[in-house]
């Protein structure tokens, strides 16, 4: 608990004594008038006292694991628990701060008798992660409001927002892949879709495989062979550095949200095509989850997506050292393993980044939310600024990540800059562009 003094009535005393001096000089009574009130009231600041808050402190949610967006009502009810009464009551709730009061207040001004309860609600909007709520400050003035006193009190409060793992988006993926059936097309033949050659015949081969064509043309028996299709190893992995929270404007999502998203999309979809699937961060959060298939790999990517503090929706303040992060993902990546690399390429940590797991021989492609969507570029805005806000910097800030792209797809990484279009859109396009 902390106290002082708000100088609320600072130089009263000097009035007075002035005042009063004049008026004994110049025999003027109502100076002398304006003295004794003076003394009057330093004497009623002086003498007032703050009172000690002592507060019992309930908080509820309306709901404890909500859907992302969807509007959570905190409630908030604090209890006179001392035996004296508080004249002037500030409650300030400790809002945590990656969630953004959407309706109502986190602040209320009262008073209490002993035994009395005060009650606010607000309304935030649910976003992925897990939100622990801080201590509420409670500020309590003295009747004159010359002497102030804070104490914080706690209630554990708990908000977890699991993203749900659906899949909106099917991702091309490179030739890289497992002995596993699966999707990704070889150019080895045998069980598949897609034709790949003709042989002789042999016996035992099923009569379903019996170019019966090439038998009508020449009289001889040939066998079809189809493109094998196996499954990928995949590794997503995230940028989710310091560097990397930028976004369009104030008030924008940032680009490390958009990238989990993302990822989160491509987890299912993968997933779902019979891929194995495991994620990694970028960040001072040590995060790795080996690539694996079936239900209970799902779940626990779910749970990993929702609630793992190197993913979370704010930056991390530690510091990330890239070449010893570096080497454990090298470590860690199995060897037919490629990677997804979701990353607003904000700086050239990023692009070093991915040629490095290139050079390691993983093929990379990169997923790159753009966080210039929004400048004066031919684009949109955002939800913020409009081209007569479009600075030197932020000109600047395009045309540096456009030269890291190129790069990149110079030394022959793919690279998909995903703008404002839904992330499904522009993988369609980019997958057209790549297999042209």
């Amino acid at each position: 608990m902390r106290s002082f003094d708000t100088n609320r009535w600072t130089g009263i005393e000097g009035a007075a004594l002035l005042a009063g001096a004049v008026g004994v000089v110049a025999q003027r009574p109502s100076l002398l008038l304006v003295a004794g009130l003076g003394v009057a009231y330093t004497a009623y600041a002086w003498f007032g006292d703050a009172p000690t808050p002592t507060l019992e402190l309930t908080r509820e949610l309306s709901e404890t694991a909500p859907d992302t967006e969807e509007p959570v009502t905190v409630t908030v009810t604090a209890t006179n628990a001392g035996d004296a009464t508080l004249p002037d009551l500030r409650l300030v709730d400790e809002v945590p701060p990656a969630l953004e009061v959407v309706e109502g207040s986190a602040r209320l001004g009262t008073a209490l008798r002993p035994g009395a309860s005060a009650t606010f609600s607000y309304e935030v909007e649910a976003v992925r992660g897990e939100h622990e709520w801080g201590p509420l400050t409670a500020i309590v003035r003295s009747p004159s409001g010359e002497e102030e006193r804070t104490a914080e009190f706690e209630a554990e409060t708990v908000l977890r927002c699991t993203p749900s793992l659906g899949a909106t988006a099917d991702l091309p993926l490179r030739g890289l892949t497992t002995q596993y059936t699966g999707r990704v097309a070889t150019d080895v033949s045998g069980v598949g879709l897609e034709f790949f050659s003709t042989r002789e015949y042999r016996h035992g081969d099923p009569l379903s495989r019996i170019d019966w064509k090439r038998r009508a043309k020449t009289g001889e028996l040939g066998t079809v062979e189809f493109r094998e299709e196996r499954a990928a190893t995949v590794v997503l992995l995230v940028d989710a550095r310091k560097e990397a929270y930028v976004a369009p404007a104030g008030g924008d999502r940032n680009a490390v949200e958009r990238s989990v998203d993302a990822a989160t999309q491509a987890f299912t979809s993968l997933l779902d095509s019979g891929d194995r699937v495991g994620v990694a961060a970028l960040s001072p959060h040590e995060c790795w989850f080996p690539p694996g298939t079936g239900a209970d790999h799902r779940a626990r990517a779910r749970e990993l997506f929702g609630s793992h503090p190197a993913l979370a929706p704010t930056p991390p303040e530690d510091a990330y050292v890239a070449t010893v992060a570096l080497r454990r993902l090298r470590r860690r990546l199995p060897t037919d393993a490629q990677v997804l690399f979701f990353s607003p390429l904000a700086d050239d940590v990023a692009t070093l980044t991915a040629r490095r797991i290139d050079a390691y021989g993983h093929l990379v492609t990169v997923v790159s939310p753009d966080p210039t969507a929004g400048d004066s570029a031919g684009r949109g805005s955002t939800g913020g600024r409009t081209d007569s806000e479009d600075t030197t910097g932020h000109r600047l800030a395009r045309i540096e990540r456009q030269n890291r792209i190129d790069t990149l797809r110079r030394a022959g990484i793919r690279v998909l800059d995903w703008g404002e279009e839904p992330l499904a859109t522009q993988l369609a396009r980019a997958a057209r562009r790549w297999s042209a």
